[in-house]
């Protein structure tokens, strides 16, 4: 009868997590548009290496996109 009991209560209380997950685990949404990054390097196309701080920095806008599995025969 205890056993009942027990496993109940921890139905209805993963029944209310599910039913409101904001009260679970609270997340802080951080915004990226518009921050400074570091300076980094990266290796381009034309064999050469990147340096954001030297090439882009002041003088241009910058934007990082990433296609995971893009031209790859998955």
């Amino acid at each position: 009868m205890r056993k009942k009991v027990y496993t109940r209560r921890i139905i209805l209380f993963l029944f209310i997590l599910l039913l409101f997950p904001s009260l679970s685990v609270a997340k802080k949404k951080v915004e990226y548009v518009g921050r400074e990054t570091l300076n980094f390097t990266l290796p381009s196309t034309s064999d050469r290496v990147i340096n954001y701080a030297e090439d882009y920095y002041g003088k241009y806008h910058l934007i990082i996109t990433f296609f995971p599995a893009a031209y790859t025969p998955i």
